[in-house]
C-alpha cells in the first residue's frame, strides 16, 4: 500500500530503473506526481500519477 512506498529504484518489465521518490508528504515516479493511491482493483491496487512514463 501507499504508506509503505520508500525512496528506491524499481526494475520494469523491459529492464529499465524507475525511480521512486519520497519527499515533503508526497511521491513521485521519475519527476511524475503520484495523485491517487490505494485504488482497490480486481486484480490488485492502483497508484495514479500526473503524466505518461516512456522508456528511454
Amino acid at each position: 500500500m501507499a504508506a509503505d512506498v520508500k525512496t528506491m529504484q524499481a526494475g520494469t518489465v523491459n529492464g529499465q530503473k524507475l525511480s521512486l521518490v519520497v519527499a515533503n508528504g508526497g511521491v513521485s515516479v521519475n519527476n511524475a506526481k503520484v495523485v491517487a493511491t490505494d485504488v482497490a482493483a480486481c486484480n490488485g491496487v492502483i497508484h495514479a500519477i500526473d503524466t505518461v512514463v516512456l522508456p528511454q
